[in-house]
């Protein structure tokens, strides 16, 4: 039986001057993704999302609603098979100072959501092109 390992996350939006934007990080292997990472023992998963996000990015938001769950099973060297689960939520930034943390992402910026989206498409992760979209239908833009 796989180890299982459940990660928390989320698509950051805020609204500047009226207008929509979506937040991305650029990963350490330079591709468009998501604040996300792993649960501590005594955290519910939300928190570690908020957790997550606030470390990465530097932004503290507030979670609107979960958009769904990616799970998949990926091999360790050393652990064997794990189990991932990864909850990803739409969450309001509500203050902070936009900051990567250069340890685990390359970089962070707000983007207009038709950016964002051709950004995922074109450097992102395949299976993460569903939850982006789905965040923006959530926030009323169709892409």
């Amino acid at each position: 039986m796989p180890s299982k390992q459940i990660s928390a996350g989320g698509i950051v939006y805020r609204r500047e001057a009226g207008q929509l934007q979506i937040q991305l990080i650029t990963d350490r292997y330079g591709k468009i993704s998501f604040p996300k990472g792993k649960r501590e023992n005594s955290e519910t998963i939300e928190q570690t999302a908020l957790r997550e996000i606030k470390e990465e990015t530097g932004i503290i938001g507030r979670i609107v609603r979960l958009i769904d769950i990616i799970a998949y099973t990926y091999h360790h060297p050393q652990q064997g098979d794990i189990q991932k689960e990864v909850h990803y939520y739409l969450v309001e930034s509500e203050g902070g100072i936009l900051r990567p943390q250069t340890e685990e992402i390359r970089s962070v910026a707000w983007y207009d959501p038709e950016v964002a989206w051709e950004r995922q498409c074109n450097a992102g992760y395949d299976n993460n092109d569903f939850i982006l979209e789905k965040a923006l239908k959530l926030l009323d833009v169709h892409v």
